[in-house]
C-alpha cells in the first residue's frame, strides 16, 4: 500500500487544480468573448417576403493572406435587392445583413500592405462577404478599405460611402459632369439626392430638383447653394418636362439622375406605383442633346424612334451588386468591374476599372472630410434596434441614413 500524499502534496493537488480549473475558466471566457451576434435576413419560400434575424456567429478564423480584421464602428443600413441576389444565384438560407462599414482594424493578413493594426478604415463589404456588417468582428479584403480621416465621425463614415460612390460614379463617370452644366436630380431631399446635388454644385453644375412633399420642398430651398429650381411633385400640378425646358430655355438639361420613372401611363400603371413619378418619354423629353439619363428604373426600355436625340442610359439597378443598382458595377470578392449599358447603336460596352473603386472611396472621404458632403443622417442607433430598422428601410419608409453605431 502506498503512503498517503503529506500536507505539502495535498496542498499542492489543490493549488495545480486550482490552476486547471482558473485556466479552463479562462480559456472559456475568451470563446465567449468572441461570440457575437450577426444580423441576417432569410427570404420566404414565397420570395415576398423577407424575416431579420440575429444569430450567433461561429469564431472568426485567423486572419492570412490579404484579409483584415476589423471591429466595427459603425455600419450604414441599406435596402436589399433580394431580386437581384436570386437573378446572380447567391441566395441562401441565412444572408448577411450590413454592407458600409467603418471600424479600427484589429489584425491583417501576412499579404495586406495598406493597412496595419489601429488604422482606422471605412469601406463596403462586398455581395458575397460571409460576415454581416452588423456585427462586432468582420474579415474585409484590404481592397475594398480606404482610411478614414481623422475629423469624420465613425457614423458619417459608415452613412456617406454608399451614396457618395453612387454620386460619385453617376456624375463624375457616367455623365462626364463639368462646370455650366444642368442636372436635374430627382428627389432631392433624399440621402442619396442630397449627396448628388452637393457633388453637382461642387463640380460648378446648375441643379434642379424635384420634391415630393411640402417638407422636401422646404428642406431643398434651405440649401446652400441655392438651387436653380425646386419642382414640386407633391401637388400634381407641376409638369417635370415643362418645368426644366422653361429653366434651360428649351435646351433641355444635360443629366438626369432619376429617383424611379413611369413606364406606362397612369390607366395602365399597377396601383402600388402610382407615385408622383415622370413618365420615361418626359425624360427623353427634357433631356439636351448629347445628355445623359442615370436610371434606377431595372426594366427601363426605350424605343429607337423616341430617341431622336442623342444620348446614353445608364442602368443604375444592373449591379454594384445589390446595393447600387443605380450605377452599375459588377462588385464581388472576385472582380470590381464597372458596367456601362450605352444605347448607342444598341452596343453594351462593358469597361472594366481595377483602381476606379478605391480613388472613388478615397476621393468621397477627402469631400466628407473638408465639409463637400454633409449627409442626411438620422439619429444612430445601437445594434439590438438594427432589426426593426432594417424592416423600416426595407420598405422604403424612411427619408434619411440610418446608421448603426456599436
Amino acid at each position: 500500500m502506498g503512503a498517503a500524499p503529506g500536507p505539502e502534496g495535498a496542498g499542492s493537488l489543490r493549488k495545480d487544480s486550482k490552476v486547471a480549473v482558473a485556466k479552463e475558466q479562462a480559456v472559456g471566457a475568451g470563446r465567449r468573448q468572441v461570440t457575437m451576434k450577426g444580423l441576417y435576413f432569410q427570404q420566404s419560400s414565397t420570395n415576398e417576403e423577407i424575416t431579420f434575424v440575429f444569430q450567433e456567429r461561429e469564431n472568426l478564423p485567423a486572419t492570412e493572406d490579404y484579409y483584415v480584421k476589423l471591429q466595427v464602428k459603425a455600419c450604414a443600413l441599406s435596402q436589399i435587392n433580394t431580386k437581384l441576389l436570386a437573378e446572380m444565384k447567391m441566395e441562401k438560407d441565412f444572408f448577411p445583413v450590413g454592407r458600409e462599414v467603418a471600424g479600427i482594424v484589429l489584425d491583417v493578413g501576412s499579404k495586406v500592405s495598406f493597412f496595419q493594426p489601429d488604422d482606422e478604415v471605412v469601406g463596403i463589404l462586398p455581395l458575397d462577404s460571409e460576415d454581416p456588417g452588423l456585427c462586432e468582428v468582420v474579415r474585409v479584403h484590404e481592397h475594398y478599405l480606404v482610411h478614414k480621416p481623422e475629423k469624420v465621425t465613425w457614423a458619417e463614415a459608415a452613412g456617406t460611402i454608399r451614396d457618395g460612390v453612387q454620386a460619385y460614379t453617376a456624375l463624375h463617370y457616367l455623365s462626364h459632369l463639368s462646370p455650366g452644366k444642368s442636372v436635374l436630380i430627382m428627389d432631392g431631399a433624399s440621402a442619396l439626392g442630397t449627396i448628388a446635388i452637393q457633388l453637382a454644385h461642387h463640380r460648378g453644375a446648375r441643379v434642379i430638383s424635384t420634391a415630393c412633399s411640402l417638407e422636401d420642398k422646404q428642406y431643398l430651398e434651405r440649401l446652400r447653394p441655392s438651387l436653380a429650381r425646386v419642382i414640386d411633385l407633391s401637388n400634381g400640378k407641376a409638369h417635370v418636362a415643362e418645368s426644366c425646358l422653361e429653366e434651360t430655355g428649351g435646351l433641355g438639361v444635360d443629366i438626369v439622375l432619376d429617383a424611379g420613372v413611369r413606364l406606362y401611363s397612369k390607366d395602365d400603371e399597377p396601383a402600388v406605383k402610382l407615385q408622383p413619378l415622370p413618365h420615361k418619354h418626359d425624360i427623353i423629353t427634357l433631356l439636351g442633346v448629347g445628355g445623359h439619363w442615370v436610371t434606377t428604373e431595372e426594366n427601363l426600355q426605350v424605343q429607337h424612334h423616341f430617341c431622336t436625340k442623342r444620348m446614353s442610359v445608364t442602368k443604375k439597378n444592373a449591379c454594384l451588386l445589390s446595393w447600387i443598382l443605380q450605377i452599375a458595377i459588377a462588385f464581388s470578392s472576385r472582380e470590381q468591374r464597372w458596367l456601362s449599358l450605352t444605347m448607342k447603336f444598341g452596343i453594351c460596352q462593358t469597361y472594366n476599372r481595377e483602381n476606379i473603386f478605391l480613388r472613388i472611396l478615397k476621393d468621397v472621404m477627402e469631400k466628407l472630410s473638408a465639409g463637400v458632403f454633409r449627409p442626411q443622417l438620422d439619429e444612430p442607433i445601437p445594434l439590438y434596434e438594427a432589426k426593426v430598422s432594417m424592416e423600416v428601410v426595407q420598405k422604403n419608409q424612411g427619408r434619411k441614413k440610418q446608421v448603426v453605431q456599436f
